[in-house]
């Protein structure tokens, strides 16, 4: 069962310098424990709130809160607040250029740790136990940068564990992924998830949702929520999926022991 309240917002609203809105009147609460998936078209602002889940954007109207704390620029801007906020919270980006930047993999991993301060000893224990979670050891020496996107994105994810967070942002984390490796992905939001952690994910692909969360929000392309259900209460809702743009007129859903679904879906 879903525990205390992590995140709520209330009323939220977000505009770009240049003022066009991402995010219209988001009211949203997320439990520890949760798998909670965003899903939407490409630009309805299901990144964003990522983004402002994770304190590097702040709303102009309506409120965060984190951890029974507000969650606003004023605050993130104080060291303990930070400090404290980051080790509980982990996002992987989209494109995982922007966030490996190290001269090698074990650099990556370690980088976060370091910043924590952790001694040498602990720095090690965490790089070696992640890498060999992920199976990624012998990538250790080699540059992030002439990595395969496969390769890259468990860097990536390996970066934010071994900071251990009690929730993990992932936007779009199936994007550009051969079969092999998408299913590894799908494994690891539920072996995570087993472990206590909490996981909000993004993604357009119908296909995966009921593997990665057990509750979905749905945004339209105006901004807002749409709906909010479980994953087989939202993929039932055809015209709801029509609607906010994720399936075209040929939607349909072929039943096998109820296991089985396919989507013309707008990736």
């Amino acid at each position: 069962m879903p525990g205390e309240i992590l995140f709520e917002l209330k009323d939220v609203c977000y505009h770009y310098p240049g003022g066009e809105e991402a995010l219209s009147d988001i009211n949203l609460s997320i439990r520890q424990g949760e798998k909670v998936a965003l899903i939407g078209a490409n630009g309805c602002g299901k990144s964003t709130l990522l983004n402002v889940l994770d304190g590097l954007l702040f709303p102009q109207k309506g409120s965060i809160s984190s951890f029974g704390l507000i969650l606003d620029e004023k605050n993130i801007s104080k060291k303990d607040f930070n400090f404290a906020f980051r080790r509980r919270v982990g996002f992987v980006f989209q494109n995982c250029d922007a966030q490996l930047f190290n001269s090698s993999v074990w650099e990556e991993i370690a980088f976060g740790l370091v910043q924590l301060g952790l001694d040498t000893r602990e720095v090690k224990r965490r790089v070696e136990d992640v890498m060999s979670m992920l199976g990624i050891g012998h990538l250790k020496d080699r540059p992030p940068f002439r990595l395969s996107g496969g390769e890259k994105k468990k860097v990536a994810i390996a970066s934010v564990l071994s900071m251990n967070p009690e929730v993990i942002l992932l936007d779009e984390p199936a994007n550009n992924l051969d079969p092999r490796t998408q299913s590894w992905m799908i494994k690891l939001v539920k072996q995570l998830n087993h472990a206590g952690k909490t996981l909000v994910t993004t993604t357009h692909n119908l296909d995966i949702i009921e593997e990665i969360a057990d509750r979905v929000v749905v945004f339209s392309e105006d901004h807002r929520i749409a709906a909010v259900g479980k994953p087989k209460e939202i993929l039932d809702k055809r015209e709801l999926l029509q609607q906010v743009n994720l399936v075209d007129e040929q939607f349909h859903r072929h039943i096998r022991d109820d296991l089985h679904r396919h989507y013309h879906s707008h990736n």
